[in-house]
């Protein structure tokens, strides 16, 4: 009986160290993105689609990744896209004293959805990729690591302005985007990531416009009980030449997000 209290500080302490190693870590970090987004459509049913990203840490001080997107669409519907594609992104390394930097190869396949809802531009995406992760030790390759990814997109754009300039002045917008991994190689981190976003669009021309604002980027990551809060400036770019010869030109699809 007298080792029942000497257990009962083990068991407490044993509780106290298992609490300790499961405790939910948050790191907030600031960041910026920037992208350039282009669709090239060569007809009413098919086009070619290449984005370029650069995404930076410490806000602006140093490139995080680099990264290149590109694909074919089929237009099912003016307003409804099918791509696949391929991509490529170049993760520098995480200290000074590193050199390898990470790459990754991912193929993914999509369907983009737009319509108006009234004065609202709703688009609606989903997304699912194969990505095929280089893993690094003590700055060695030591292999790759592959997993699945499910991605759906709502986004919403309303203008604020009416008359004939209104095309030429800012809109509201909001988009969440919520990603989920799956595969053999994941085990804690099936929430991969959610991208709350904020801010305006604003049209430069026909063929060209930006989104601009703050994005909140929160993703856990593989350990399970940690996770990453990036308080991100986002700009990207979208670009559409259309090379179709249609009798009656359609409105270019409302694209969002990366």
């Amino acid at each position: 009986m007298r080792s029942l209290p000497f257990l009962f500080i083990i068991g407490l302490l044993f509780c106290s160290s298992v609490k300790a190693q499961t405790e939910k870590v948050v790191n907030n970090n600031a960041m910026s993105w920037f992208s350039v987004n282009n669709v090239f459509k060569f007809n009413n049913k098919w086009a070619t689609v290449l984005d370029f990203h650069n995404r930076r840490q410490d806000f602006m001080a140093e490139t995080n990744f680099w990264f290149i997107r590109g694909g074919i669409a089929y237009y099912i519907k003016p307003n409804l896209r099918l791509v696949a594609g391929y991509a490529h992104l170049w993760l520098t390394p995480p200290a000074d004293s590193l050199s390898n930097w990470q790459d990754e190869n991912r193929f993914y396949t999509e369907l983009l959805f737009t319509q108006k809802l009234g004065s609202l531009n709703l688009l609606q995406r989903l997304r699912v990729e194969q990505r095929w992760q280089e893993q690094i030790v003590n700055d060695e390759k030591v292999g790759t690591k592959f997993t699945n990814r499910i991605r759906y997109l709502l986004s919403f754009n309303l203008p604020v302005f009416k008359g004939e300039k209104a095309f030429y002045l800012p809109s509201l917008m909001l988009a969440d985007e919520i990603l989920l991994n799956f595969g053999k190689q994941v085990v804690y981190n099936s929430m991969d990531q959610n991208r709350l976003f904020i801010g305006i669009k604003q049209n430069i021309s026909k063929s060209l416009n930006f989104d601009f604002g703050y994005m909140n980027v929160f993703q856990q990551k593989s350990a399970g009980n940690v996770y990453d809060s990036n308080h991100t400036l986002r700009l990207f770019f979208y670009y559409t030449l259309n090379l179709a010869k249609e009798k009656k030109p359609s409105t270019p699809i409302h694209e969002s997000g990366d």
